[in-house]
């Protein structure tokens, strides 16, 4: 396909920017972390923990550099990007640690850089400086947008939106959609009408009974200071894939605006963040979509498919760190495995695994490194065996959130009671088939209480150590986004 003038340009200022990142970086080493996540998945309980175990003494095993003694000190320095708000870790910190409350979810971009000074394994002594990008993973479903018309798009989410599962959510916007005309003149009123509607669908695919992933336009759910703008006025229309809407018809008003999208929103995100990333981690509340049964998960495939379809990737050599900078690591990460006995946290990850198969063996081929782990970033249970009749339960402990029901108790957010999780399949298929019954619903006749919010753990501080907070598999994830950088 060949490239138009609007690619060629995009294509000299990526080059740019990467020439300038590259020569900061000479002097001053340094790798940009993208961390993202499809609702609820905990991008920034992940961020804050991160930087919370390397800066006040966390328990790393597996994170090489750190368990060696070779990290000498991880701090904190100034915001590189003006543009760019700071990730707000301090307030963050506070409230797991002090309130004992997870942070409001973030819904626009930040940024934190944290120094690492360590020395090599040949005893050098060394510095590298890590960008942690936090984003919303909905921009990232926006990146195959770019490479779509009006008319693809408007095919292919009519197409979604007609699917089992999501049929009956869109059922308004359908019935309004049958009252346009496309190729009738432009109506404001009738495109606000459709852009709502078309939003509340894709909100109603996000709840958690539902637990859809694919659900770009992203910034449709989180429109930010765009809220009402013509470019977040938009809806597919029933037009053909290869037609030419007239001048002056809701057609070519609609197109014009999803245009607009992708130049004011789109573009930006790609060229000024998105395309300077080294490393990535994709967070996944992978749970939620199991339990929200086989269409949900095969939605999750489809995004995780086209998530990784967005990264450059590969290995970085110094033409491409110079021209076209690529993404070489990536990494798929389970959630919230703290809501699972540890026996059934490697099926979590063989799921996770075949769920990103078929696209990463593509990336693999390219060059690029691909790995999955079920982790939880702030851990909030501890495991037990319960006693139930002649038969122990592998369970776990938690304090449910104040507020929070189950079975007609209401909790006091103080007393920590127990719970049986239920087990995940041996074999993953089964979950893509639908013969899986789903956690709750397997667990039904042995819980006594199922997929509570828990609270951040109570912190008892030691002498005068700093306490640490309690994570499953952190650590592994640190090892393969920046442990070869540290060697």
């Amino acid at each position: 396909m060949a490239l138009s003038l609007t690619d060629i340009v995009e294509e000299a200022r990526l080059s740019a920017r990467a020439l300038w990142d590259y020569g900061d970086s000479f002097f001053n080493p340094t790798v940009r972390l993208g961390v993202t996540g499809l609702s609820r998945a905990g991008k920034t309980v992940f961020i804050t923990a991160l930087i919370h175990g390397l800066t006040r003494g966390g328990r790393f095993p597996v994170f090489e550099a750190y368990a060696s003694g070779r990290i000498a000190r991880a701090h904190l320095a100034p915001q590189p990007d003006d543009a760019v708000p700071r990730f707000d870790y301090e307030n963050h910190v506070r409230t797991l640690v002090e309130e004992r409350r997870w942070p409001n979810s973030t819904t626009d971009i930040s940024e934190l850089r944290l120094v690492i000074d360590y020395q090599r394994q040949n005893g050098a002594d060394r510095t590298l400086i890590l960008d942690i990008v936090d984003y919303p993973g909905e921009w990232l479903l926006d990146l195959p947008l770019l490479n779509k018309s009006f008319e693809q798009w408007s095919t292919e989410s009519l197409a979604l939106s007609r699917e089992p599962l999501r049929a009956g959510l869109a059922v308004p916007w359908h019935e309004h959609l049958n009252t346009l005309d496309p190729e009738g003149r432009e109506d404001e009123q009738a495109a606000l009408k459709a852009a709502k509607l078309f939003t509340d669908y894709l909100r109603a695919c996000r709840d958690e009974r539902f637990a859809m992933s694919l659900l770009p336009p992203g910034r449709f759910l989180m429109p930010g200071n765009l809220a009402g703008s013509p470019a977040l006025t938009f809806a597919p229309l029933e037009v053909p894939i290869d037609g030419s809407a007239p001048d002056g018809s809701l057609w070519a008003m609609m197109r014009r605006r999803y245009e607009a999208y992708k130049d004011v929103v789109v573009r930006p995100f790609f060229r000024d963040h998105f395309a300077r990333l080294d490393r990535q981690i994709v967070l996944v509340d992978a749970l939620a979509a199991f339990n929200a049964g086989p269409e949900a998960l095969h939605d999750l495939e489809a995004a995780l498919a086209g998530i990784l379809d967005c990264f450059r990737i590969g290995r970085s050599t110094i033409l491409s760190a110079l021209f076209r900078p690529r993404i070489d690591r990536i990494l798929f990460a389970a959630t919230k495995a703290d809501h699972l006995h540890h026996q059934s946290h490697d099926r979590l990850e063989a799921i996770l695994r075949r769920t990103v198969a078929k696209a990463a063996a593509r990336a693999e081929y390219a060059g690029a490194a691909i790995d999955v782990v079920a982790l939880a970033a702030v851990r909030a249970t501890r495991e037990a065996q319960v006693a139930r009749g002649r038969e122990k339960l592998p369970s776990i402990l938690g304090t449910p959130a104040p507020g929070e029901t189950a079975d007609g108790e209401t909790f006091d957010g103080e007393t920590e009671v127990a719970t049986f999780p239920g087990d995940l399949p041996d074999d993953p298929e089964e979950l893509f088939r639908g013969t899986f019954r789903g956690l709750s619903s397997a667990a039904a006749d042995k819980a006594d209480y199922r997929f509570l919010r828990f609270r951040p753990p109570k912190l008892v501080r030691e002498g005068d150590e700093e306490p640490a907070l309690p994570h499953i598999r952190l650590d592994r994830a640190l090892q393969f986004l920046i442990g070869d950088r540290l060697q």
